[in-house]
């Protein structure tokens, strides 16, 4: 299993169409909060637009995504000579089609909605990514090309079932945001999508067996690198430290194997390379704001 496959199985994800957004020059559309724990995201088939959230105001382009984690509430705005209108909302089988309340030629086709983690390592890997997280899809791949195809046809004429294959369309493109470098789209690089085979090859090694003992002189062997050399990359392409990465794998999997009630939690600390109960259960709290036997009884915190 591939490393995205496997933490996106981890994450326990589903993913919800909220809205289809066509919508004419010098409007401006306001987009809720969702759960604390959902990520709201966007993908611009056509047009240009903004979208303003507490982290900052950002440009988005056709064949650009946009995660924003936390779902916090935003704006989304388009340009025009006229005074910025709101929208209204048209309910659909599947979704809600948004348009300007003066009318208009649409100017832009976005697609909006939310991903809800059912699991703590959903949680985690949500917090993990930058905020916001813009990535390019707007290339010759024919799997993007394909994906945004299937979801315009879908939603231009929902038939039966329209809603499930759109939502697993939704499921893919997350995929697809994550195995892509967000270069200068966001304010710091993408873990997911390290585009050092020898960085990436490193990652795989802690996702694949997380309980082994994960030295930096050891991954640095496995990248085929010098200790130096690859602690420097490491954070050049990751954003943090090969520590802080490693030990967010690892609990990752540990709320994992929480889940399973014949696992002890100390057969959990040493499956996610603990030998010691306290450390891990100090670490596991530090993560996710529970301890492991809390964890356990009452499931994910916010």
């Amino acid at each position: 299993m591939d490393s995205i496959t496997h933490l996106l199985a981890l994450a326990d994800l589903q993913a919800t169409l909220d809205k289809r957004c066509l919508l004419a020059g010098a409007t401006e559309m306001k987009v809720p909060a969702y759960g604390e724990t959902d990520a709201t995201f966007h993908l611009l088939l056509d047009g240009e637009c903004a979208f303003e959230a507490p982290s900052g105001s950002f440009p988005l382009r056709a064949g650009e995504a946009v995660i924003l984690p936390g779902s916090p509430p935003h704006f989304v705005r388009t340009e025009g000579i006229e005074p910025l209108r709101g929208v209204v909302d048209a309910p659909g089988p599947a979704f809600g089609t948004l348009r300007s309340q003066a009318g208009g030629e649409p100017v832009i086709d976005l697609f909006c909605g939310y991903y809800t983690p059912g699991s703590a390592a959903g949680v985690m890997l949500f917090r993990s990514l930058p905020d916001p997280l813009i990535v390019s899809l707007a290339d010759d791949d024919a799997a993007v090309r394909a994906l945004c195809t299937m979801m315009r046809g879908e939603a231009g004429s929902p038939g039966p079932g329209a809603g499930a294959i759109l939502t697993s369309l939704c499921e893919a493109l997350l995929a697809m945001i994550l195995r892509r470098s967000a270069g200068e789209l966001a304010p710091a690089p993408l873990w997911t999508a390290v585009e050092d085979p020898r960085i990436a090859g490193a990652i795989d090694a802690v996702l694949r067996e997380p309980g082994a003992d994960w030295s930096v002189e050891r991954l640095a062997q496995v990248a085929a690198m010098s200790r130096a050399t690859f602690v420097r990359h490491f954070g050049k392409h990751t954003g943090t430290t090969v520590n802080a990465l490693v030990t967010r794998i690892r609990m990752m999997v540990a709320a994992d194997l929480l889940g399973r009630d014949e696992l002890t939690v100390a057969t959990v600390a040493a499956q996610v390379g603990y030998q010691s109960e306290s450390a891990f259960s100090r670490a596991f709290q530090q993560a996710t704001g529970s301890t492991p036997g809390r964890f356990r009884r009452l499931g994910p915190t916010p």
